[in-house]
């Protein structure tokens, strides 16, 4: 059960934010920014690093929600996302991803965990400033979401099933104008 009356039931931060919609309006359009518009990285590469953040803070329902879409974009099946969060570094993706994730896991620690040594090595994979800057943005921004879920004592459906069934729902609706309490 919540620390508050949500009143409502819905899960993770659909529960907060059918409760405060003033504030949802303004996570979603960042969310909508973040994830999905035009960009260099991939949906499905902006939706992992969310979902890797996401598992070092260990919120469930974010890492599944964004999993489960990463896994949409990506075209792959849960045990390849499951493999990424347990240890992205011995996994078959870009050497540039690994670059971003390992600065995404920095950002999670901490801001100021940033290196030199990290951006350099991301930037010799390939990585351009504002995949740099994005990535950064994203794992402070679901450190952020992950806290409001989790500092709340939201619930979370545990049937990984649930979150993997709803992700192209979730793609193609987005997250602007995204009503919680549907």
């Amino acid at each position: 059960m919540a620390h508050i009356n949500l009143e409502n039931d819905f899960p993770g931060i659909r529960g907060p934010m059918a409760f405060s919609p003033a504030t949802a309006k303004p996570l979603n359009d960042l969310a909508e920014v973040l994830l999905r518009s035009e960009n260099s990285l991939s949906r499905g590469e902006r939706e992992l690093i969310a979902a890797y953040v996401s598992s070092l803070n260990d919120c469930f329902f974010c890492q599944h929600v964004h999993g489960g879409l990463a896994q949409h974009y990506l075209e792959c099946d849960s045990a390849f996302i499951d493999a990424v969060k347990k240890d992205y570094m011995d996994t078959n993706i870009s050497d540039k991803m690994k670059a971003l994730l390992w600065i995404a896991e920095k950002v999670q620690q901490g801001g100021k965990n940033v290196t030199a040594e990290q951006i350099d090595a991301a930037k010799i994979t390939g990585a351009t400033d504002k995949e740099i800057h994005d990535t950064v943005l994203i794992a402070a921004a679901f450190c952020m979401f992950n806290r409001y879920v989790d500092g709340l004592s939201t619930w979370a459906p545990e049937d990984k099933n649930y979150y993997i069934e709803r992700a192209k729902q979730r793609a193609e609706q987005g997250y602007a104008g995204y009503d919680a309490s549907k």
